[in-house]
């Protein structure tokens, strides 16, 4: 896919858990709309207060703050200006009560009026328990409000996974069982191949997010964080066949 096809997802608007999550693994579909002058509405859930391996430098108040500011810096990295913030606590998504959050997002959808809306599959990408919730969160509030709207769900494919499981395996990012996804590439439907600008700017806007991403990058290295992250995106529809895959258990980082 190139830039020049972007005219079709129209008005695209992204819903995530975390800061960093929208980048990750949507920073080119998102910087190339804005590039084709396609509106692009992020919203995120938490802000993440709790992702930090020092919570005594970091207490949560603080890497909060941190994190917004982050989060501001890195969107306009990719041209992104509108952002939905829904100050929901961090890892503790699935506690929310359902039907409040998803009239929230409900209400985000009916003014922003999306041609495309772009989340985390069931199985949450990784697995996390708040990528799970939102992507429920998101496929109900789209089945409510705009059951026309196109639902892509973030994925992985068996070649990307096959190409990089030597950095999987040393990161363990993976929390339930029957991940990584492996969809082959010849079903997916939605794969853009970022070209080495788009590549730069998605690692920049990456580097913005330094509580999450500065230790990685310097333990990776730009050129393999480049290579890993910002050189290919792939999507599902959430009508594909390929979505029917279990939930399974997840589990905090760092337990066995």
């Amino acid at each position: 896919m190139t830039i020049g096809d972007m005219a079709g997802f129209g008005t695209l608007l992204g819903i995530w858990a975390h800061p960093d999550d929208e980048v990750h693994l949507s920073a080119g579909l998102m910087a190339s709309a804005r590039d084709a002058g396609q509106r692009v509405v992020c919203v995120t859930a938490t802000l993440g207060e709790h992702g930090t391996s020092d919570p005594g430098q970091w207490p949560p108040a603080r890497l909060a703050e941190v994190r917004a500011a982050e989060l501001s810096a890195s969107l306009a990295v990719i041209g992104v200006s509108e952002h939905h913030q829904l100050g929901l606590p961090d890892g503790g998504c699935a506690d929310q009560p359902f039907d409040a959050v998803v009239d929230k997002l409900a209400a985000i959808i009916d003014e922003v009026r999306p041609d495309t809306i772009v989340t985390f599959g069931p199985d949450g990408f990784t697995g996390h328990s708040d990528h799970q919730t939102v992507s429920h969160w998101a496929t109900e509030a789209r089945s409510r409000t705009a059951p026309a709207a196109r639902l892509l769900y973030a994925t992985t494919t068996a070649e990307q996974i096959d190409a990089w499981q030597h950095v999987y395996d040393r990161l363990n990012v993976f929390l339930a069982d029957g991940l990584p996804l492996r969809i082959p590439s010849s079903t997916v439907d939605v794969q853009l191949r970022l070209g080495e600008d788009l590549a730069d700017r998605k690692l920049a806007a990456l580097r913005a997010q330094a509580s999450q991403t500065a230790d990685l990058i310097a333990m990776l290295g730009e050129d393999t964080m480049r290579r890993w992250c910002c050189s290919t995106e792939s999507f599902i529809d959430a009508e594909s066949a390929a979505t029917n895959a279990t939930w399974g258990t997840w589990r905090p980082p760092g337990n066995p």
